[in-house]
């Protein structure tokens, strides 16, 4: 009979004491402020939701070294990849994106999604060395391929997304504001993905550019069309530089729409702004005008040390602690960004820490909360449906001198 397996000796995200059992992958019980009879194998952790990727780019994973980047902005790093892709084989992919998945899980993280290049010089390489990989980790990491094509929309992108939704690739991508007619390719993107009964997720205003702002026009048609299987905007950059009154317009409109925003911090404050060298603006979204109209907000790592951001450890306490310093949210706030938020983005199943709920948890070295998110400690646990699928231990020895 199985009797199932007790986690003892926790904190919650509340500070509050626990002991938590799991059984057939699921949460069974929580004892609050249990007797402190005797050492949990969990003392001195913080028990959590395990954490979820909800923007990566696997297929250009760890090339940083292989394809630089000299001028360090956006346009530079396109083309240096642009350059680059035809070098990269099938295995070469999928190498690297099993080698950045071990990294991932290793701090955490039990579902990503991650955008691939498709078209030009790349083919459908990536989408089938993801569709691998994403057959290889199931049950421990849920991965889902999104077809990031290229332009115009209405010519070889659209031709690109519709084949790469038959070989394989689960969400429908693109990146509508580098588009000749960028409305017009928001269009494209919803009728391809609305066909193929996908998800949509656009790389979404990726610019300082004012001028540029796609997101209500994707918003508006979400909302014209009823489009049933799940609406994202990546990046969004351009909507933290409009003036208030547009930002809370916007962001009611994509709250209505149920339009998630992924927040992506780290690659956008490396590329963006360096032509202001005088009060260089942070690159990111209008995080406090979306929350404030309930929208959807998760954040995610994007780039994990290639091109478009060197550098990076796969870790989304890297990112939830940017949401608090460049973000300027508090850090329960920041954590549901990669967690509780990521997870609605992506339409996976809900995880708490109660009775009923998937065992897919993360336990983080720390005396509470904010302890463990600042410290952000490689020594971590990591269970998928209760099983446990990572261990990080750390062995630390200090020499001080004896004058001290």
């Amino acid at each position: 009979m199985n009797i199932g397996t007790w986690l003892r000796g926790a904190r919650l995200a509340d500070g509050t004491p626990a002991d938590v059992h799991i059984e057939a992958g699921r949460i069974t019980d929580v004892v609050r402020d249990p007797p402190a009879t005797t050492t949990g194998d969990l003392d001195g952790y913080v028990l959590l939701p395990s954490f979820v990727e909800p923007h990566a780019h696997l297929d250009k994973a760890l090339t940083a070294a292989r394809v630089p980047n000299p001028a360090g902005d956006l346009r530079g790093a396109i083309e240096a990849m642009a350059a680059a892709a035809g070098s990269f084989s099938t295995a070469d992919i999928a190498a690297r994106a099993d080698a950045a998945l071990r990294v991932m899980l290793a701090h955490g993280t039990t579902a990503v999604r991650t955008h691939v290049d498709v078209g030009t010089s790349t083919g459908m390489r990536a989408v089938a060395a993801l569709a691998d990989v994403r057959e290889r980790w199931a049950g421990t990491v849920d991965v889902q391929v999104v077809a990031l094509v290229g332009r115009p929309l209405d010519g070889p992108g659209g031709a690109d997304l519709r084949q790469a939704l038959r070989e394989g690739a689960d969400v429908a991508g693109g990146c509508p504001h580098l588009d000749p007619d960028p409305d017009r390719a928001v269009g494209i993107c919803l009728d391809i993905a609305g066909a193929a009964g996908a998800p949509l997720d656009l790389h979404t205003d990726e610019t300082l550019d004012p001028a540029m702002l796609t997101l209500p026009v994707l918003a508006d048609l979400v909302l014209r069309t009823g489009f049933p299987h799940g609406v994202t905007a990546s990046h969004c950059v351009s909507l933290g530089v409009q003036p208030d009154e547009v930002q809370r317009a916007v962001a009611d409109k994509v709250s209505e729409a149920g339009v998630a925003v992924v927040a992506l911090p780290q690659t956008n404050l490396f590329l963006q702004g360096r032509r202001q060298p005088v009060a260089t603006p942070r690159g990111l979204t209008a995080v406090h005008a979306l929350r404030r109209a309930r929208a959807t907000v998760a954040a995610g790592g994007d780039n994990l040390r290639d091109p478009f951001h060197p550098m990076g450890r796969g870790d989304p306490l890297e990112v939830a602690a940017l949401m608090v310093t460049a973000g300027h949210l508090d850090t329960v706030d920041a954590l549901a960004t990669v967690t509780a938020e990521a997870r609605t983005a992506l339409r996976l199943p809900a995880v708490a820490i109660a009775p009923g709920m998937p065992a897919d948890l993360v336990a983080l070295r720390g005396a509470n909360l904010l302890d463990a998110l600042a410290a952000a400690d490689q020594q971590r646990r990591v269970w998928r449906a209760g099983r446990l699928v990572a261990r990080t231990t750390v062995s630390r020895e200090l020499s001080l001198s004896e004058d001290t």
